[in-house]
C-alpha cells in the first residue's frame, strides 16, 4: 500500500516510528516532513500530503501533530479529503467504516507511540461499509 505521512514538530518522533513499522510492514510511505523537531508550520507539509491523496497518487494520508485538530483542518479543506481524528483505535475503524476517511490524524501529545500505530493498523485495514453510508458520504463535499 502507498501511504503519506506529514504533520508537525510535535509529531516528528511519531513520525519517524510509524514510518518505520509501515515500511518493515512491506508498506511505501511517502514522507512529507517535517524532517526535524524544529518548530515548523503543519499547513506547509499537510496541503502537498492532502493534494497527494486528492490525486490518488497514495492510499490513505496520516498527519500528525500534538492535537491532532490542525492538521486535520488543514487537510479536510480539500474536496477530495476525508480526515478523521482519532484517538483510539475504534475511532480510526469507525471512521473508515462510516465514512470512508481516507486521512488519519492523531494527537501526539495525547497517545502512547504503541496506541499511535495501533490506531495507524486499525485505519489502514479497515474496509468502508458502503450502504447507507454511501449517500451520507456523497452529501460530505461542497460542490
Amino acid at each position: 500500500m502507498k501511504l503519506a505521512i506529514g504533520g508537525d514538530h510535535a509529531g516528528y518522533e511519531y513520525k519517524k516510528a510509524i514510518i518505520e513499522h509501515l515500511e518493515s510492514n512491506g508498506h511505501e510511505v511517502k514522507d512529507f516532513g517535517p524532517f526535524s523537531t524544529d518548530s515548523c508550520d503543519y499547513p506547509d507539509y499537510v496541503h502537498p500530503l492532502a493534494e497527494a491523496v486528492e490525486n490518488g497518487e497514495v492510499e490513505f494520508g496520516i498527519t500528525i501533530c500534538g492535537s491532532g485538530i490542525g492538521v486535520s483542518m488543514v487537510a479536510n479543506k480539500h474536496k477530495g479529503v476525508r480526515a478523521g481524528l482519532c484517538w483510539e483505535p475504534i475511532l480510526a475503524q469507525l471512521t473508515r467504516q462510516h465514512n470512508n476517511a481516507n486521512v488519519l490524524s492523531m494527537p501526539a501529545r495525547f497517545i502512547s507511540l504503541v496506541r499511535a500505530i495501533e490506531i495507524v493498523d486499525t485505519f489502514i485495514s479497515t474496509k468502508f461499509e458502503g450502504g447507507r453510508h454511501q449517500n451520507r458520504v456523497d452529501k460530505i463535499p461542497l460542490s
